[in-house]
């Protein structure tokens, strides 16, 4: 079995990660097999955190742009996440994989307040954490709270599940002479506006030199290979 590369990692699913193919809330089938994949990897004895956006369920930037206003749009989003967040902890629980979520909106009776040092010590102790609600701030995505989140508890490096196999030059879907990008960097991110994360995500990641993998969720086992090092995705780091 191959060696493991990370010790600590953050996993960034998309909302519509957990939808599966019917498009808007959770996929039973999808959790389960993801939660399968999550408890490989803590087996090996690698610190995970995952950040689970809510766009399954709820879109501040969509409401918003039909009219409501956007901070109350981007809290319904981040309650959104929470709701993934408690979906997901539920769904590792059931395979023996102990999970803590934190929310950065305080609500007690369903989720710790994030605390960084408790974190970490779940982390250490061999939980899985779950970071919910966002920033707790509006204008921030779940892009940038994985980022900053990653940040705190030391993460090594943040893997960004997609339904792609990496980043490609146009949409593969739309330009079938799309080329796939093996590595770039964070300037080449923010310069040529790919759609890796969000501008302040990435922005965060460059000032910090925190790399991040782009790969393919859909492939069953990807995350372990990634967590092993074997080149798949694309990978954003420094020059």
């Amino acid at each position: 079995m191959a060696a493991v590369k990370y010790h600590r990692i953050l996993l960034k699913l998309s909302g519509e990660a957990l939808a599966g193919e019917q498009g808007y809330g959770i996929s039973p089938e999808v959790i389960t097999g993801i939660a399968a994949e999550i408890k490989e990897v803590a087996a090996r004895g690698v610190q995970l955190a995952l950040v689970i956006g809510g766009g399954n369920i709820f879109r501040g930037l969509a409401a918003s742009s039909k009219g409501m206003d956007r901070a109350s749009a981007d809290y319904m989003g981040m309650l959104a996440t929470v709701m993934n967040s408690l979906a997901m902890q539920d769904a590792l629980e059931k395979q023996g994989v102990v999970t803590r979520v934190q929310s950065a909106i305080e609500m007690q009776q369903i989720a710790e307040p994030y605390i960084r040092r408790r974190a970490v010590r779940h982390l250490e102790k061999g939980r899985v954490v779950i970071f919910s609600a966002g920033t707790g701030n509006p204008y921030f995505t779940t892009d940038t709270a994985a980022s900053l989140r990653a940040m705190e508890i030391g993460a090594e490096v943040i893997l960004k599940a997609t339904k792609v196999d990496g980043v490609y030059t146009s949409d593969p879907a739309k330009d079938k002479n799309a080329v796939k990008l093996d590595g770039l960097t964070y300037l080449d991110v923010l310069q040529r506006g790919l759609k890796v994360m969000d501008a302040t995500a990435t922005s965060l990641c460059m000032d910090n030199n925190l790399p991040m993998i782009i790969f393919d969720l859909t492939r069953r086992g990807n995350i372990m290979k990634v967590i092993c090092g074997e080149p798949i995705g694309t990978i954003v780091k420094g020059e």
